[in-house]
């Protein structure tokens, strides 16, 4: 050997040495200050977290302040992923989070689109219990510096979002516009021979100028963050791109420029190769911000559905505040039509409030003195006056907007896999390109260093993860479009990859297998009465009620084309029903109660309504002229799809479970109509999450299906989330292996 080729080899040793050092060396942390008990530190977001370790205290709580110094999609949002915890970080802006560590560990987070990562380290204290040692460690996201509201801060996000998605589809027309013609060109001359091609397509220069925007225009947003990922000490997908398409520009520069420094079987160029991998590596970034953009969706809607102000009694005067400003123990004034402003006590007044959105029940329930009404449910018909009991991030509707939050936060387990290839995959490349140099300057042919340049060079190139990068993005394309053709809407890509492992499919009773509606279902006559002349009776004593099952029996006679004849006195008795004298004629509608009460024998129909309620279905009892006239039976009813969509999932030897805030009688009437064996009745959106759980822990891999906000928040826990879509219950046609 020459000297030049010792010299080649000691340099390739101490090269490939110091890049593993550089990438796999221990790396100093940053630890925290202490302060009035609380540690502190400053994390800078541009292109990376600096710092992007950090050391803290076990047991001492935590607040870490992300100061964001840029705009776009990639780090609008941190993920503690192992933590359960999602924050948006709005664009130059400095934003809180609070952790309590009280567990040691090492912890990851990273940007939402996963491609610049952090890690927290809580080192353990110095006496701490095995049962400490065991806590999770809780969160609490602080509102960005300026005291802007949840919804401020979630639309601001959705105008980067969107702002950010127009951006990668501008770069990606474009790349796709200089790409295509130098593709074609090439692919047409070296692969089917044409020689038709135009010349000027297959010259150099004018490839040279068509790529040139592509590589640094179309391509700056993987560039720039697969540079920073290297000046980071750090190695991932954006960093393969990076790698292997400069240096496949950068070679093929080369051979425009100076194609005399080169042998002539070593000319070739790779503009289009170059084109290719950016434009449609990009295109999958484009289609992940979009779905991104539509994850979003469920706390919008959430955050909508608060009221903004509350009316407030103060010194016996209605006063109209924001939200923001009611406290506990205060009073406030729900009139008819509003929505209830925060969690409360009843200390006055009757009303039906419709609490579907908890709890999946169609029909309003009827509030009294004592009871508890939820925040952003809808008061009907009566006037309450309630004491708040909740508010702010202690209601209902704040934690379920976090636990939506936390079903954001999650990781695919590939994804895992694919990090931890991606760092060690970067190093390895590189080395072997050194590697490949050295053999070939000193074993290869002459010229050797111009052949040993080529051959590292074609490393790089082959080595950029083309084929990795386009599978991902492009296979979520196609199931997501094939899913939302057959009426699946999928949560996540966590969701599609663990789809075929499941054996256990929980659904949502109202919407989802039911249609979410009251509708009249039985109509039984009594005392000579038929079903025409009782049902239009009815109907016309309901015109002037505002209550949902008012609207369902008038809706049933205006669907059998029935003329309401006129009322003439009409007034409502809270709690038990209406009384009205329709045609002359004195009607009553409503409970047993009422005609009781009126000094009438119900007797008659208590054995047909004691029928309707064992069915699941709402009995309305009703006398005409100082008589029973008969029973009207008003329930939820099944979907037309839902039986055969059952029978689908049954015929995959899926198990069904349906769960609902319904009781049980009405949801066990459900599930015997469409054959669901398991029903888990009564069940709050809080405690859906825990029956998840629940079944995962007996070994069930579960898939859930739902309609809408009261199931936004079991959704994080299955292995696998669909959204029904509204009108028509879906057959799920799940992989049944990879």
């Amino acid at each position: 050997m020459s000297v030049a080729d010792i010299t080649v080899l000691a340099l390739s040793v101490l090269a490939i040495a110091g890049l593993g050092w550089y990438f796999f060396a221990p790396r100093k942390g940053h630890m925290t200050e202490l302060g009035d008990g609380v540690q502190k530190i400053a994390v800078t977001v541009r292109g990376g977290y600096s710092p992007d370790r950090i050391h803290a205290r076990q047991g001492v709580p935590l607040e870490i302040e992300f100061d964001r110094q840029e705009s776009g999609e990639c780090t609008n949002r941190v993920v503690f992923a192992d933590l359960g915890v999602s924050a948006g970080l709005p664009a130059h802006t400095k934003t809180t989070v609070r952790l309590r560590p009280d567990r040691a560990g090492t912890f990851g987070f990273a940007c939402g689109m996963n491609m610049v990562h952090g890690t927290l380290v809580v080192d353990p204290a110095e006496h701490t219990s095995s049962a400490a040692a065991a806590e999770p460690i809780t969160a609490q996201l602080a509102r960005p510096d300026g005291g802007a509201s949840a919804a401020e801060v979630e639309a601001a996000d959705m105008a980067e979002r969107r702002a950010e998605i127009t951006d990668l589809a501008r770069r990606v027309v474009i790349g796709a516009i200089l790409t295509a013609p130098v593709l074609f060109a090439v692919m047409a001359h070296e692969i089917f021979g044409a020689d038709w091609i135009p010349a000027l397509l297959l010259n150099h220069w004018v490839q040279l100028v068509l790529i040139t925007p592509v590589m640094f225009y179309t391509g700056w947003p993987i560039h720039r963050i697969g540079w920073l990922a290297f000046a980071h000490r750090s190695a991932e997908m954006n960093s393969l791109i990076t790698l292997g398409t400069t240096a496949a520009y950068g070679y093929s520069l080369l051979v425009t420029i100076a194609p005399g420094l080169l042998p002539a079987e070593v000319r070739d160029v790779y503009f289009e190769a170059v084109g290719v991998i950016i434009t449609l590596i990009l295109f999958g970034r484009l289609l992940e911000a979009k779905a991104k953009a539509g994850t979003g969706e469920a706390i919008r809607v959430l955050l909508g559905l608060q009221p903004r102000t509350a009316r407030v009694l103060r010194d016996n005067v209605e006063t109209e505040i924001p939200i923001e400003e009611v406290a506990v123990g205060g009073e406030i004034v729900i009139r008819p039509g509003e929505k209830v402003p925060v969690d409360a006590t009843v200390l006055s007044g009757s009303s039906p409030v419709d609490e579907s959105m908890i709890t999946g029940e169609p029909i309003p329930v009827t509030k009294r003195e004592g009871d508890s009404v939820i925040g952003a449910t809808i008061n009907t018909t009566g006037s309450l006056r309630v004491r708040a009991a909740k508010v702010g991030a202690d209601t209902m509707l704040a934690q379920i907007i976090r636990m939506v939050q936390q079903a954001q936060s999650s990781k695919a387990p590939i994804q895992r896999l694919a990090d931890a290839i991606s760092s060690y995959f970067v190093p390895a490349v590189i080395a072997i390109a050194i590697a490949t140099f050295a053999i070939w300057f000193i074993i290869g042919p002459a010229p050797a260093l111009t052949l040993a340049l080529v051959a590292a060079v074609a490393v790089l190139i082959i080595a950029c993860p083309c084929a990795l990068g386009l599978a991902t993005p492009l296979s979520i394309m196609v199931a997501t479009g094939k899913g939302a053709q057959a009426g699946i809407l999928i949560r996540s890509a966590e969701a599609l990859e663990t789809a075929h492992k499941l054996d256990t499919i929980v659904l949502d009773k109202t919407g989802t297998v039911t249609a979410g509606e009251p509708a009249l279902t039985d109509l039984h006559p009594l005392n000579g009465f038929d079903e025409t002349s009782l049902l239009a009776l009815v109907a016309a004593a309901e015109k002037d009620s505002e209550h949902p099952l008012g609207t369902a029996i008038i809706s049933a006679a205006h669907q059998r084309g029935l003329s309401l004849p006129p009322v003439s006195r009409f007034s409502t008795i809270t709690g038990k029903g209406l009384q009205a004298t329709v045609d002359g004629r004195e009607v009553l509608v409503g409970t047993a109660r009422l005609l009781s009460d009126a000094g009438l024998d119900s007797e008659p129909a208590d054995e047909v309504a004691a029928r309707y309620a064992a069915e699941g279905k709402t009995p309305i009892l009703a006398a005409v002229d100082r008589q029973p006239a008969g029973v009207l039976a008003v329930a939820d009813t099944v979907k037309p799809d839902s039986v055969p969509a059952l029978a689908a999932l049954h015929n995959m030897n899926l198990s069904t479970v349906m769960i609902t805030g319904d009781n049980g009688r009405t949801a066990a009437a459900i599930a015997g109509q469409v054959g669901i064996p398991t029903v888990l009745a009564e069940v709050l959106p809080e405690h859906k999450a825990g029956e998840i759980q629940r079944l995962q822990a007996a070994g069930a891999q579960v898939g859930m299906v739902g309609d809408g906000i009261n199931d936004a928040p079991h959704w994080p826990k299955p292995t696998s989330g669909w959204r029904s879509v509204p009108g028509r219950m879906w057959p799920l046609r799940l992989p049944t292996s990879r």
